[in-house]
């Protein structure tokens, strides 16, 4: 079993080229849920919709987010009885919020729900929430408010100057079940180009997964959310800095790095692979901007290529490595910077 963690679009492209190379049923997707907000009194859950819609082939092919073919009916006559749109959903997408809501107030869990709509847009890979517990990303800006991840992004564009994040409720959170049975039991763990910030970080927020990443004897391998110190897309490099991390592929890696293995970098970073594997981490390079389903499959390639050859022979993800990449050779131990913080 494969298992990944994931935000968004990043994320979500990233998994459509992973389920090209392994059998989704053997692929568990945890999911970040600090996004998840109550808008018309509906539970709308991002990160998970993008993943679903995505893999689904339903997902709008120039967002990236929200469905193709999509209307906004609904979306317009909230508009005319003066209720607020900034965050606008459109009608398809709305069913899904519906049913979503519907069955938490009748008592499912998140996790419940998820697998239930999983199965409904015929996927057959396992997505879990981070947490089935009540979370949310919030961000603190420079002129003393505190704002939900969605109106700091999407409501005010991301334009406040950021002093803090933090997941609210995270202390009394628990992993969804099964959770930390599956990082511990996984063959490889693959943190996806996700915002490190506000998608992977807030997951990591959840206890017991930092814990569980760091004694699971598979190999966590990352691919970079920065190229060519630059986001792909998103507000990585406006978070980044807040939380005192640098906006490049090592500033990334030594957030993760007492407990992450491998490190995807783009070519345009191999500059930083030295830096990188002083921190302990082996380093594989290819085309990482994932704008074609083919470029999402190549990289998920070369990420289990690089997972291979980490946990060394015997276990080959993939028998060809194309990654073009440098640091330690197989069968080397699971190097970890533990001592480093």
């Amino acid at each position: 079993m494969f298992v990944a963690l994931a935000g968004g679009i990043g994320a979500a492209r990233y998994l459509r080229g992973l389920v090209r190379v392994v059998a989704p049923s053997d692929i568990t997707v945890i999911a970040n849920v600090g996004d998840d907000i109550e808008l018309h009194g509906l539970h709308v859950s991002p990160d998970i919709d993008t993943v679903v819609y995505t893999l689904a082939g339903v997902v709008h092919p120039e967002q990236g987010w929200g469905r193709r073919d999509e209307t906004f009916h609904i979306a317009e006559e909230l508009a005319r009885v003066g209720e607020p749109t900034w965050f606008r959903l459109g009608d398809r997408d709305l069913a899904t919020h519906i049913v979503r809501t519907a069955r938490l107030r009748a008592g499912a869990t998140l996790s419940e729900v998820t697998a239930e709509l999983v199965t409904a847009f015929g996927l057959e890979l396992r997505i879990l929430p981070a947490t089935d517990d009540p979370v949310a990303t919030r961000i603190a800006t420079a002129d003393g408010r505190e704002l939900h991840f969605q109106e700091y992004w999407v409501r005010e564009h991301g334009a406040p100057p950021v002093v803090g994040v933090r997941l609210d409720g995270a202390d009394a959170a628990r992993p969804a079940p099964g959770l930390i049975d599956a990082i511990l039991g996984a063959e490889a763990v693959l943190i996806c180009p996700s915002n490190p910030v506000v998608s992977i970080g807030t997951i990591l927020a959840v206890p017991g997964i930092v814990d569980a990443l760091t004694e699971t004897g598979a190999p966590v391998v990352g691919v970079s959310p920065i190229v060519g110190g630059a986001v792909v897309r998103g507000m990585a490099d406006r978070l980044l800095p807040a939380v005192g991390a640098a906006v490049s592929a090592a500033g990334v890696a030594a957030m993760y790095r007492t407990w992450l293995d491998g490190w995807v970098i783009d070519r345009r970073d191999l500059d930083a692979a030295g830096e990188i594997e002083a921190m302990g981490i082996a380093v594989a390079v290819t085309d990482t901007v994932m704008d074609t389903i083919e470029t999402s499959e190549a990289v998920a390639r070369t990420a289990l290529a690089l997972a291979g050859r980490i946990r060394g022979p015997g276990w080959v993800a993939d028998p060809l490595d194309p990654s073009g990449g440098t640091g330690p050779t197989p069968g080397e131990a699971k190097r970890r910077a533990r001592a480093v913080a």
